[in-house]
């Protein structure tokens, strides 16, 4: 039993004893003193269980859903092709469907945990697509921008859907969507059950484009 549990069972305990009058001579309980203890001991651990929870983005999450193993990670949800190393050679990996669960930050990235083999509870991230505004994309040096894709032009190349959107929803985002740019990094190889060896850049420039 947690603690919360554990004093609302004792605060109705004391409180019984004080409506009966029936405390055991030998431990004599002294009801005032103790329910106004426990009440004010009740009081402290609500305040500590019952803090404020960061709410969903309510225009990119508008049905407030949420996976479980993703916590933190549902502002916005990307289902993306293109998106595993190697799908120069093998189409399976080219048409393979890549998870995104995106939390969005107050200087405009986002932060996208990388899902490729499905939204089981123990399914696990390989990576992460780092997202950035235009205007942020414009500052970086120029040997880094080769790194990043826009996703004006990426989004109908990976046939990305927004499955926690209607359309109409999605018609009101995706023109601030489009004008982001993404890098995405690996650190685990699809097939590989262990993060083995460097991470890595995927160059999603390179990846040929889907039938």
């Amino acid at each position: 039993m947690n603690n919360l549990n554990r004093l609302s069972t004792r605060l109705a305990g004391v409180i019984a004893i004080a409506i009966t009058g029936s405390a055991c001579s030998s431990n004599q309980v002294h009801p005032d003193s103790d329910v106004t203890a426990a009440a004010a001991e009740l009081k402290q651990t609500q305040a500590v269980a019952y803090h404020p929870i960061r709410p969903y983005n309510k225009v990119l999450n508008p049905r407030q859903k949420e996976y479980p193993n993703h916590l933190g990670f549902n502002d916005l949800h990307i289902q993306a092709v293109r998106h595993l190393p190697g799908g120069e050679k093998d189409r399976r990996r080219l048409h393979h469907v890549v998870h995104h669960h995106c939390k969005g930050y107050q200087d405009g990235t986002f932060v996208c945990l990388m899902f490729h083999s499905g939204m089981k509870d123990q399914d696990k991230p390989i990576g992460f697509e780092y997202i950035i505004p235009t205007a942020m994309f414009e500052q970086l040096p120029e040997e880094e921008k080769k790194y990043w894709h826009y996703h004006k032009v990426e989004v109908p190349l990976a046939k990305a859907t927004f499955p926690d959107m209607t359309p109409e929803e999605l018609k009101k985002v995706l023109p601030a969507i489009n004008e982001t740019y993404g890098k995405v990094i690996y650190f685990q190889q699809p097939d590989d059950k262990l993060p083995i060896g460097q991470p890595y850049i995927l160059d999603v420039h390179s990846m040929p484009k889907v039938d």
